[in-house]
């Protein structure tokens, strides 16, 4: 790859991590940016051009989530996900994974985000933990112990809507951390008017590897803020009407999930609120009353599909 090729990967990539970062929190990231100013020109690092540049700059691109465009979301995504498969092995059985593929293009149809940059990906990872994880531009992966839990396909698509929901929500994006403008806004700072030479693309590098690693950790280790769970539960639930199946569905297979994750606090166990305080929420949003029945042909589908999983 060339210098001018890898420059301009680097540049691309950055402005999506920046993006999204100033996007967290304009005022807050203003600030940031105020602060990195006063402490460059205090210690020398920066003259008061350069401090109010980093300031302008801070201030020029923090405006929404949406100055990520569709590309940059799926690269970043991507990266996420080359982190989370080598973490957990791709389950090998092509039937189960183009099922899951099949219903999992049906979900994201029905959503408000029915269309990504490359489409939306699904993959099974060979774990019996429960668990389930949404990378930002539509990678999904969901564990065959969260597959087991599902008895029906109306409970397999209530899990994936729920993944679905973090992606048109934007969730894996918005766990970048705010800290990774330090040594970025910095670099651009100093570097202003000029081109990135190597050191300064090494510091920008180095903060888009951190926000991948950010998102990583959310989603696998601490998990998403209750009031983000809240959202993908709720599109989940609007999805599933869309879609017309049983929105009861997510409330069952949570009630399933907090039985069996009572004493394991290994995946969604660790990384979710508990599933008895999300079935409480959710009950009062359904009204299966207009909801088909699973047919038998359905239900048939699922077991030919998933069988032995």
């Amino acid at each position: 790859m060339t210098m001018i090729s890898r420059s301009l990967l680097i540049r691309v990539a950055f402005s999506a991590v920046l993006g999204a970062v100033l996007a967290a929190s304009q005022t807050g990231c203003s600030t940031v940016a105020q602060g990195l100013a006063a402490a460059g020109q205090a210690t020398g690092v920066m003259t008061p051009a350069q401090g109010e540049s980093l300031v302008k700059t801070a201030e020029a691109v923090g405006k929404t989530f949406e100055d990520i465009t569709p590309e940059q979301e799926y690269y970043i995504g991507r990266s996420v996900g080359a982190t989370i498969i080598s973490t957990y092995n791709v389950y090998d059985n092509p039937k189960a994974t183009a099922y899951l593929n099949t219903l999992g293009q049906s979900v994201a149809k029905f959503s408000d985000m029915p269309e990504t940059f490359r489409g939306y990906y699904f993959l099974i990872l060979d774990t019996d933990e429960v668990n389930a994880f949404a990378a930002p531009g539509g990678f999904i992966f969901i564990s065959r112990g969260m597959i087991r839990l599902c008895s029906s396909e109306d409970d397999l698509a209530a899990v994936i809507a729920h993944e679905v929901g973090h992606v048109q929500h934007k969730h894996a994006v918005r766990a970048i951390k705010s800290s990774r403008l330090t040594s970025a806004l910095t670099t651009i700072a100093v570097e202003a008017g000029k081109q990135l030479g190597p050191d300064a693309l090494n510091q920008v590098t180095e903060a888009f590897e951190g926000s991948i690693t950010d998102i990583t950790k959310t989603m696998m280790n601490s998990g998403y803020a209750r009031g983000q769970e809240r959202e993908a539960d709720r599109a989940a639930i609007t999805i599933l009407k869309r879609m017309g199946y049983r929105q009861g569905s997510l409330p069952d297979v949570l009630e399933r999930m907090g039985a069996v994750l009572e004493n394991d606090k290994r995946g969604f166990g660790s990384t979710h609120p508990p599933a008895g305080d999300r079935v409480k929420e959710l009950r009062p949003l359904i009204n299966d009353m207009d909801t088909p029945v699973p047919t038998a042909a359905r239900q048939k589908r699922f077991e030919q599909n998933i069988k032995g999983i």
